[in-house]
C-alpha cells in the first residue's frame, strides 16, 4: 500500500513539474514571437527594433530585482494585456491583449485577488518570472 502511494505521489509530482516546464517553454516561444523584436531573445532590452524606438525597451530580467525581490506577476500581466498604464493615444509598448486573446487563466495578485487573463499572456509572464536575475 505504501509503495502504491509513493508511486502515485511521484507520478503526480512528475506531471506537475512537466506541466510547469511546458507552460514555461510555451511562454518562451510566445515571447520570441511577440516581444523579442523589442526586448531581445534574452529579454534584456536589446531586440533588433530597440535602436529605432523612442522609448528604450526594459530589461525584463530585472523586474524582481527592482521590486524588492518579488516578481510583480499581476503588473506584468496587466502591462502585456493593456489593462494598466494605457494612455489615451498609446504608450511606449503595444497592447497585446487582443492579439494574445484565447482561453483564460486565473492567477493571484499580491493582494490575494484573482486576476483573469489569457493563458498566453500568463505563460509569457511565467517565463519572465523564471528568467529573473538576482539583484
Amino acid at each position: 500500500m505504501k509503495r502504491t502511494a509513493l508511486l502515485l505521489t511521484a507520478l503526480l509530482l512528475g506531471n506537475t513539474a512537466g506541466a510547469a516546464d511546458i507552460e514555461t517553454d510555451r511562454g518562451q516561444r510566445l515571447f520570441a514571437d511577440h516581444c523579442a523584436a523589442c526586448h531581445g531573445e534574452a529579454a534584456v532590452g536589446d531586440g533588433p527594433m530597440a535602436a529605432i524606438l523612442s522609448v528604450e525597451p526594459s530589461d525584463l530580467t530585472a523586474l524582481s530585482a527592482s521590486n524588492d525581490g518579488v516578481f510583480p506577476m499581476d503588473r506584468v500581466v496587466r502591462r502585456i494585456d493593456g489593462t494598466t498604464e494605457v494612455l489615451a493615444h498609446g504608450g511606449p509598448m503595444p497592447i497585446f491583449g487582443l492579439l494574445l486573446a484565447g482561453p483564460s487563466d486565473a492567477i493571484l495578485a499580491p493582494d490575494g485577488s484573482e486576476l483573469i487573463a489569457p493563458e498566453s499572456i500568463v505563460e509569457i509572464a511565467t517565463w519572465l518570472q523564471a528568467i529573473q536575475e538576482e539583484g
